[in-house]
């Protein structure tokens, strides 16, 4: 079978080199993929934007591919997989309307409402004076996010009232483009975030192992909100009591709205969670796509073949699915960033000590990479993501850190306290 993966980052690179080890796949293709993915054997590149839908689809045709897997959420939420469905090709990825449940966060807050999923109390505002009115209302702490899609970066935890107030005008002066023209305004939850990501074919849906990202740019969790700096799975924050509520409270009853709107949901839902003190899961958004870069470490533990998993889902029996095989032990991704991110940041730089990192045991998923006359250079924001598996989490964070010492390019950032929560858990 020949596979074709629509993206060009870490999430993307991972998803490549998991699926080229099922016995069935026969060939890879990204579109337009990574410096890292043109590397792989039995993958390549192909030249095309995400968007271009016909383009895509034309190649998947004359080439007999037998499933395309949607990484990024953009395109989705533009219509991919109900285009790609008329033209009678296999998709792994949500349609538009399904989608919604990412690409509008006001659309999704009243999904949950209506189906009683536990989540934050919030409120959807089109101006910014009656959401600054809000605000001040409610008082601080207080989260504002952006309505649309804003690449994980259109989120503001405000510790005081005038940094909400700076966050919406933000969003209305246009720093997140068409997302911010409406915002959401949340009381902020306390606790433990844990992502939990579960593929579905619209009528069955099945749980991942549990991982747990790290949000901030800065160590012990600061500065401003990111893509993603690292994650670890699985997080000891979701045991298997907690993860059969969640599958109850949350997982159930969404696929099941879906379902009464009409709404034919097939692919991932990752539901980004806040574990309160007192162990009560609470949804603080839905993504409709696999997490980034929470597929780095989830997908090195998966032992039953990515191909069939996705196949079920997209073909509507993963209930005829045996329960999905997991590797023992634990893995853990450090994201490797350019100075400047999430802000603005150089592209171009050369990138050396790849084949070094990797002779350690690590492995290095390409993000933000392309090939420039056969040199490897910087390409994005989060350049590369090293993952280490192990049979203890102190292991799999010593080793992916000494891999991520052999990288270099000009401006390298990493945090240096990825999987700071589950060390202090485990002592």
């Amino acid at each position: 079978m020949k596979v074709l993966i629509v993206g060009s980052g870490g999430r993307e690179h991972a998803l490549a080199w998991k699926l080229l080890q099922s016995a069935r796949v026969q060939e890879v293709i990204c579109v337009p993929g990574n410096g890292g993915t043109s590397r792989l054997s039995r993958c390549r590149n192909l030249a095309l934007g995400v968007n271009d839908f016909e383009g895509i689809a034309r190649f998947a045709l004359v080439n007999n591919v037998g499933i395309i897997v949607v990484g990024p959420e953009g395109p989705l939420a533009a219509g991919i997989t109900d285009y790609m469905r008329q033209q009678e090709l296999t998709v792994f990825g949500p349609t538009l309307a399904g989608a919604q449940i990412e690409a509008s966060k006001s659309w999704a807050k009243s999904l949950m409402q209506q189906a009683g999923i536990p989540t934050a109390k919030a409120a959807a505002f089109d101006e910014a004076e009656a959401a600054i009115a809000y605000v001040v209302e409610q008082g601080a702490p207080i989260v504002v996010k952006a309505d649309g899609l804003a690449a994980g970066k259109g989120v503001t935890v405000a510790e005081t009232v005038e940094e909400a107030k700076a966050a919406i005008e933000a969003a209305f002066n246009g720093e997140f483009g068409a997302a911010g023209k409406r915002v959401v305004i949340e009381e902020r939850l306390v606790g433990q975030e844990a992502s939990v990501l579960a593929v579905t074919d619209g009528l069955t849906i099945r749980p991942l192992i549990p991982a747990q990202d790290h949000k901030r740019i800065g160590e012990h969790d600061t500065g401003a909100n990111t893509g993603g700096m690292g994650a670890y799975a699985p997080t000891p924050v979701v045991n298997d009591g907690l993860m059969d509520r969640i599958q109850r409270e949350v997982l159930e009853p969404t696929i099941a709205a879906l379902h009464q709107q009409g709404i034919d949901y097939r692919g991932v839902l990752y539901a980004g969670l806040i574990i309160t003190p007192d162990g009560v899961p609470k949804v603080i958004e839905f993504n409709c796509r696999f997490g980034d870069p929470e597929t780095q470490a989830i997908l090195p533990l998966l032992e039953t073949p990515l191909d069939t998993v996705m196949m079920a889902c997209a073909q509507q029996k993963l209930s005829q699915l045996p329960p999905l095989v997991w590797k023992s032990g634990v893995a853990t991704c450090v994201v490797v960033a350019a100075e400047g991110y999430p802000g603005k940041h150089q592209k171009g730089h050369p990138i050396s000590g790849i084949q070094t990192a990797e002779e350690t045991g690590a492995i290095v998923f390409h993000a933000g990479t392309k090939l420039k006359h056969q040199q490897l250079v910087t390409d994005g924001g989060r350049v590369l993501g090293v993952t280490a598996v192990a049979e203890t989490f102190e292991e799999a964070i010593a080793r992916a850190y000494a891999a991520v010492d052999h990288l270099q390019f000009e401006g390298l950032y990493v945090r240096r306290d990825i999987g700071h929560h589950v060390l202090k858990l485990s002592h």
